[in-house]
This record gives C-alpha cells, sequence and structure tokens, in this order.
C-alpha cells in the first residue's frame, strides 16, 4: 500500500470509527475511484488516489445515454480504464467469458479464432481480432474457450458465488486484461433488480480491484415470456446504472436487437439467433441474425478499450460535467431519461433536511442528503430506483421543492410516480436508525420512464 492510499484508508477508518459504532451488519464502505472525495461534487481525479498513471487534468465521468448502443469513452473513461490496468498485471491480449447460455455457446465468439470470418470491409477491426487471436488460455485463445465462468440456466449471483468461485477460477487460468459478461435473462426468473443490481456490482468491484476491465451488456428480449419481457427494461436500467457508476464500457445489445426479426432470437424465442452461414459474417445478411450483431458488438469493444487503454485518443469527446453540485440549492440536474448517477453520503451532500413530514414520514432522515431536478413539458410516469449495499440505507423522496414539507412521495428503493407538467425534485436521505448511527454510504439512482 503507497503513502496516499494509506492515508485515504485512514481517513475512511476514522470516519467509521466515529459514525458507524453499533452497527449491526458490518459493511466496509470502501472508496471507490469513480466516487470522490468529502466535497467535490462527487467526482475526483485527484493524484491522490493515481496508481501510476497520469489522469491528466479533472475530468468529467461520462453519461451513458439511451441513444447509442456502445458507451462513449471519453478522456475521462480512458484515463479509468488505464488506471484499472495499471492495478493488476494481467495478460494484455486475453479476455474472459463471464455468463449463462447465451455466453456459453459455442455461437458466441468462438469463430472468430478460425478463418469462416466477414468483417464486411471493417478493416480497422482485423488488428484487433489478430491481437486477441494470439492470446492464451491453456492452449486455447480468447474468443474459443470454454470459460469456468460460464454456465447455462445461471444468473450473475452465481459467478462469484462459493471458494472459489467460477469467476476466481477462470481468472486464476486466464489472468485476464478484459471480462465479456452478461446477465439477466435467468435472473429476471431467479430475484428482484436490487439483489440483481448487488450482484452486478460485487462483480464489478472484484474484477476492478484486480485491474480487470467488463464489458457489460444489456439483457436480450425475453419474447418467450411476455411477463418476463416487461422487466426487461427495469433489469437493463440497472445495467446501465451499474456500467456507469464504475465507468466501464457498457453495449446496449437489446437495442440492437429490437429491429431484427424476430428480435433476432431463434425458434426459443429466448436465445439468440445465427446466421447458417457463420455467426462471425458480418455482413448485411448475417447482421439479421442475433448472436452476429453480439459478436460485432463484442469485437468493437475489445477494439475501442484496447485502443484507449494502449494510450491512442480517445474516441469520444469530453463531457461537461453533471450541473448542479447535489445542494438544496443547486440540486443535480436530470437533463434526459434514462438517467442513472453515483454517489456517497459519507462524503458529500448537505443535511438540511431531518424528517418529511409533507409524506406524513416518522423516519429519521437526519443524515446527509443530495437533491435532484427534473424538469418535464407533459405528464410524464417514472420510476426511480435506489440501489445500496450492506449497512446502507439511503431513502428517496419525491418533492415538490427542497423542504421536508414538500414530500409528495417517498419509498427506500423503488417509487413509482406520475409527474405533472413542470419542476419536480428528488431527494437521497441517509435514514439514521434507533441507535443513531447515520447509515451513510454509496448508492446509485436510477431514474426512467415507464409506459
Amino acid at each position: 500500500m503507497n503513502a496516499s492510499s494509506a492515508r485515504l484508508t485512514a481517513f475512511i477508518a476514522a470516519l467509521l470509527a466515529t459514525s458507524a459504532a453499533g452497527c449491526a451488519e458490518e459493511r466496509d464502505p470502501t472508496f471507490r475511484y469513480d466516487l470522490g472525495m468529502p466535497d467535490d461534487g462527487g467526482f475526483s481525479d485527484s493524484g491522490d488516489l493515481d496508481q501510476g498513471v497520469d489522469l491528466g487534468e479533472p475530468t468529467s465521468p461520462a453519461q451513458y445515454p439511451s441513444g447509442r448502443t456502445l458507451s462513449p469513452i471519453t478522456p475521462h473513461v480512458a484515463a479509468h480504464l488505464r488506471e484499472v490496468v495499471a492495478r493488476g498485471t494481467t495478460n494484455a491480449d486475453v479476455f474472459i467469458k463471464v455468463g449463462a447460455s447465451a455466453t456459453f455457446s459455442s455461437q458466441f465468439l468462438h469463430c472468430f479464432a478460425g478463418s469462416n470470418v466477414d468483417l464486411d470491409g471493417r478493416a480497422e477491426l482485423m488488428a484487433t481480432l489478430d491481437y486477441f487471436r494470439a492470446g492464451d488460455i491453456e492452449g486455447s485463445t480468447p474468443f474459443n474457450r470454454t470459460s469456468a465462468a460460464t454456465e447455462v440456466g445461471r444468473g450473475a449471483a452465481w459467478a462469484i458465488a462459493g471458494d472459489p468461485s467460477p469467476l476466481a477460477t477462470e481468472v486464476g487460468l486466464a489472468n485476464p486484461r478484459y471480462a465479456v459478461v452478461m446477465y439477466g435473462t435467468n435472473d429476471i426468473e431467479q430475484t428482484n433488480v436490487f439483489s440483481y443490481a448487488n450482484s452486478l456490482l460485487d462483480l464489478t468491484d472484484e474484477l476492478l480491484d484486480q485491474g480487470i476491465i467488463p464489458f457489460w451488456s444489456t439483457v436480450m428480449p425475453r419474447d418467450d415470456n411476455p411477463a418476463s419481457d416487461l422487466l426487461v427494461p427495469v433489469f437493463n436500467m440497472a445495467v446501465r446504472a451499474v456500467a456507469q457508476a464504475r465507468q466501464v464500457p457498457f453495449i446496449d445489445l437489446h437495442r440492437e436487437l429490437l429491429p431484427l426479426p424476430e428480435h433476432g432470437l431463434g425458434s426459443d424465442d429466448i436465445h439468440p439467433s445465427a446466421y447458417p452461414s457463420g455467426a462471425c459474417q458480418l455482413t448485411s445478411a448475417g447482421l439479421q441474425h442475433g448472436y452476429n450483431v453480439r459478436n460485432l458488438l463484442t469485437l468493437q469493444t475489445l477494439h475501442r478499450a484496447r485502443l484507449a487503454v494502449d494510450g491512442e485518443a480517445a474516441p469520444d469527446v469530453a463531457e461537461p460535467p453533471l450541473a448542479g453540485d447535489g445542494s438544496a440549492g443547486a440540486p443535480f440536474v436530470v437533463a434526459s431519461l434514462p438517467f442513472s448517477h453515483v454517489a456517497n453520503t459519507l462524503f458529500s451532500g448537505s443535511d438540511q433536511v431531518d424528517t418529511y413530514p409533507g409524506c406524513a414520514a416518522a423516519q429519521d432522515e437526519s443524515g446527509r442528503e443530495l437533491f435532484y431536478r427534473l424538469d418535464v413539458s407533459t405528464p410524464t410516469s417514472v420510476r426511480v430506483l435506489l440501489f445500496d449495499r450492506g449497512s446502507v440505507d439511503v431513502d428517496v423522496h419525491q418533492l415538490s421543492g427542497t423542504q421536508g414539507d414538500d414530500c409528495v412521495a417517498r419509498h427506500h428503493q423503488d417509487l413509482q410516480v406520475t409527474l405533472g407538467a413542470g419542476t419536480h425534485y428528488f431527494s437521497v436521505d441517509t435514514f439514521v436508525d434507533a441507535g443513531g448511527q447515520e447509515r451513510a454510504g454509496e448508492y446509485i439512482i436510477a431514474i426512467f420512464e415507464t409506459p
């Protein structure tokens, strides 16, 4: 541990010692690179956190908008990916696959190891294809290896369960720089979105801590079950929010599959289809099939990430910072939906509102809070999801203003409301338990429109 890391650890320990005594459920609210230091608005590229990589001038984290398939790799994201890689001594030309049946399938990426590949004029991808073909995992390339972290019918929690877990087993065998991850199709049947998000965060953080960059993909349509398909956008919002919170590559596979015949799915209406001439035929005909689309998007993401990590210019322009500072006077501005944001009430926020009598709520919310502002021009139904972990306990409130008397509706984690045209506010406030413990820590808020 370097001196700066030791100072940071000591700072957090001091905070916990003064505010977390008597906690029934112990949790280490570990400071993460993308959460910032106290009073910095939720983000800092401070040199105190540098792991041997010059992050340059402070930049703003990227938002992951719904209007694009591959998340932006801005100068901020590129610097962050280089910082992640500097944490470990991974094999630069190796990635692993982590997921369920659609990732276990031989139709996913395997064909890139052979000759039946048609990039259809995408010559820039050839160098990346050859680069990872040279990678070796127990005699196989990353493309055609059957990963120990893939298994039919599994959800995200499976990958990190056990000692060693499937993920740890595969990481130990491959020592990869990247991990191609997709879960959700089975999770919809097995768990709720909050447990799912916890697993995504735990899995992501485990990889990042080892210097491995995960690529997250959205869940595919569930044409086999209309009820399950209604949950797909909710679970996909969790994927988007987690990927953005950790500033790692995100692939909106769902967006690309929707316009395709049969949504790019096979006869079972749940797994992708593959072009009969090969899943690595990336021609217009091939890209009418789900596996072909996913193979292309994965190769493109490998290409973009590799160049960014190797120090090439970031492929996407820098973005302005999120407007506002989260205070009552300057709430974070929700410029468009869907929206997500990561913050930490242990480090940031004001302490202005202690109770919410407008909602007839008796809960003690005397910990720190952060505010968000959303303007809508027409009546809009929205859902607000709040993801926290461990002993952290923050609650979300819809407000007409920025006072407790202005409370309209509240919930711990899942607030569904219809907003009239005009300006609306949300607060994320820290619960204080009966023992006086402020349950502060990291949270991710996700706001999206519902039918």
